[in-house]
């Protein structure tokens, strides 16, 4: 199972800033194949196929305005999305698909469009946010404490997966809390709600 971080507070979001250049805007028709080219770049074409409708599309939380874009000189080349699963709690977003085109990365895109997910999230009435990861996705796992997240153990041997990464990554100052969450009981999504 993958790793899950909460924020358990959507108050007091800070603005969205993008760099010069950049633009951000919600899904349009024909952005599937956008959203397919950012996938494929961010999380490597051999991994699981992400065709647009199979992992979002036929969903019944698609809709246009959860799917974001930050996009430069017109074209897309980041998104994240505001998604909603109601087994996470009523009042729970959840960020979903975040990804960045290597050739935009390092100028904090992931999270801009994250941050910009997490309004998103905020508008529908959400309260609180979360997310799900991988252990490699070491950037990504930087990028989610800075906004906030912090590990929520839904399955015990998460314990020793959130350590390794959060210590072998030198991450544990940015979870103050990590000592009584790593020795806190294991969750389960209703719990949110």
């Amino acid at each position: 199972m993958q790793l899950v971080m909460l924020r358990e507070s959507l108050k007091d979001l800070p603005p969205v800033i993008l760099p010069h250049g950049y633009m951000i805007r919600h899904f349009m028709p024909g952005d599937e194949t956008h959203w397919e080219r950012i996938m494929d770049d961010s999380f490597g074409k051999g991994e699981v196929a992400r065709k647009f409708n199979s992992v979002m599309g036929n969903d019944a939380a698609c809709s246009p305005e959860r799917i974001l874009f930050i996009c430069y000189d017109e074209m897309p080349i980041a998104t994240a999305s505001a998604w909603y699963n109601p087994n996470w709690g009523l009042g729970t977003g959840y960020l979903h698909y975040v990804g960045v085109c290597s050739g935009h990365q390092g100028k904090k895109l992931g999270y801009s469009v994250s941050l910009a997910a997490m309004h998103r999230c905020v508008f529908e009435g959400r309260s609180r946010a979360v997310l799900q990861t991988d252990d490699h996705r070491v950037s990504a796992i930087k990028t989610y404490l800075k906004l906030g997240f912090v590990p929520w153990l839904v399955e015990d041997n998460q314990r020793k997966r959130w350590r390794t990464v959060l210590e072998e990554n030198g991450f544990t100052e940015m979870c103050p809390d990590l000592k009584t969450i790593l020795s806190g009981g294991v969750h389960i999504p209703s719990e949110l709600s």
